[in-house]
């Protein structure tokens, strides 16, 4: 027999979902920072986009002589003891440190002061590929010279990748719904997307979401490149990541990074608080194909953008309203084509008029980070009417015709944002935002 909901409770539950006036909950940005191979801040960061510099050259963390590939886009000049105690520092995991910073910046951003907040009210969803990988690798080291026994006891609170999400809860006592998203390479986006379900459906007012990786370690590169993934033009890492090139020979490694304030309309305005973008839909999917290669025709990624646009219909927004798409964009041989022709399908003949960038060609792949630097991308794109280019785009590959906003960037009016991240294991997360109005639906 099936089970029935008690009214009440289901009345309640719509309640949080919908408000006053019956259309769904509005969930805007309110807060952003981030650390990236292009600047330390969102300001630096953004700033290079526009012109169209790269933060992709040779590695300097380790050595590299034995790979196909020696060069990824590293933090630059990042010192975890500049931004917190030095006992803490050297304590914590770099994903975790990363975090910690780009959560500073996005709360002194928002204007939030979580200690006046109701601390169930904001919850934490940080998202990582990896996690603590450079804790775990320091330490197996350490048992092979020394012993089981000389392992250090902050190993496992450093290694998991819900370990930068617990941390940044614990700093600012935030006591609403804290966990991580791992999507591989769709990440960021899903939990950016995750956060804003969160908030649609009453679970939290604000929340901490984004992403953080500090991947670029002998091992990690050394698996990409056996796998023949990754870009080799070492004579010119600048110019090595080529999306949508005719030339591309592969994706580049980054590390970083970004988080954002989420909150309901209704907790934003109380505090007037100032206003970034609205958030208005979120699909994820999978291409049930491939644990490594993307679905030749870019089904699964199709899917996820055809479910985050069937989301921002409910917000009056229709597929042709879409003015920016920033492209998941690897630069690899298989995804560029594949996810050509899942934006065509999705977006239909419109896609022919809406400008793509993708801002890889510039941050490298930010792997479990990337989905949430680029929706900062699109949210500054909305803000500055400005569309980032797709810099190294010098000759066109033919199966790839759409806009993809070549080597520099271009003014528009940007309205309505789509963001794509795609993963191995055949994962998709699509994202949009639109410009804020305040009648808005």
């Amino acid at each position: 027999m099936k089970a029935v909901c008690p009214s009440r409770q289901c009345h309640m539950e719509l309640t949080r979902m919908y408000s006053s006036n019956g259309q769904p909950r509005r969930v805007v940005i309110t807060g952003i920072g981030a650390v990236t191979p292009l600047g330390l801040t969102v300001d630096d960061t953004w700033d290079a986009l526009l012109a169209g510099r790269s933060g992709i050259d040779t590695v300097t963390k380790f050595d590299t002589s034995e790979l196909n590939t020696r060069f990824a886009g590293e933090l630059k000049g990042f010192e975890a003891k500049n931004y917190m105690d030095r006992k803490e520092a050297r304590r914590l995991d770099p994903y975790i440190q990363y975090a910690l910073v780009a959560t500073e910046q996005a709360f002194s951003d928002s204007g939030i002061d979580p200690s006046k907040e109701t601390p169930t009210d904001i919850g934490v969803l940080i998202a990582s590929g990896t996690g603590g990988l450079t804790s775990l690798l320091d330490n197996f080291r350490l048992t092979e010279k020394r012993g089981l026994r000389k392992v250090s006891p902050f190993l496992i609170p450093n290694m998991l990748v819900d370990s930068a999400a617990g941390k940044i809860a614990i700093l600012y006592n935030l006591r609403g719904p804290n966990f991580s998203v791992v999507n591989a390479c769709a990440s960021g986006t899903a939990a950016t997307g995750e956060a804003f379900e969160l908030i649609r459906r009453g679970d939290a007012q604000v929340m901490v979401t984004g992403g953080s990786e500090a991947a670029l370690l002998p091992i990690i590169m050394a698996g990409f490149d056996i796998m023949g993934a990754m870009s080799q033009r070492n004579e010119e890492p600048s110019a090595a990541c080529r999306p949508f090139d005719s030339d591309r020979d592969g994706f580049v490694m980054s590390e970083g990074s970004a988080i954002l304030i989420l909150e309901s309309l209704e907790h934003a305005l109380a505090r007037d608080a100032q206003i970034y973008a609205e958030v208005i839909g979120y699909g994820n999917s999978a291409d049930a194909y491939h644990m490594a290669a993307p679905h030749f025709d870019g089904q699964g990624a199709e899917d996820a953008m055809n479910m985050a646009l069937r989301k921002a219909e409910s917000y009056g927004v229709k597929r042709s309203d879409v003015n920016y798409v920033n492209a998941h964009g690897t630069s690899t041989e298989l995804n560029d084509p594949g996810e050509t022709k899942a934006i065509k399908r999705a977006l239909g003949e419109h896609a022919y008029n809406v400008n793509i960038s993708s801002t890889k060609s510039m941050l490298g792949h930010l792997l479990g980070a990337a989905g949430a630097i680029e929706a900062i991308v699109c949210l500054k794109a909305i803000e500055e009417g400005v569309i980032p280019p797709t810099i190294n785009l010098d000759n066109p590959d033919p199966s790839c015709d759409l806009n993809y906003t070549p080597l520099r960037s271009v003014q528009a009016d940007v309205a309505v944002t789509m963001s794509n991240s795609f993963g191995f294991g055949g994962h998709n997360s699509c994202l949009m935002l639109r410009r804020f109005e305040e009648n808005g639906v």
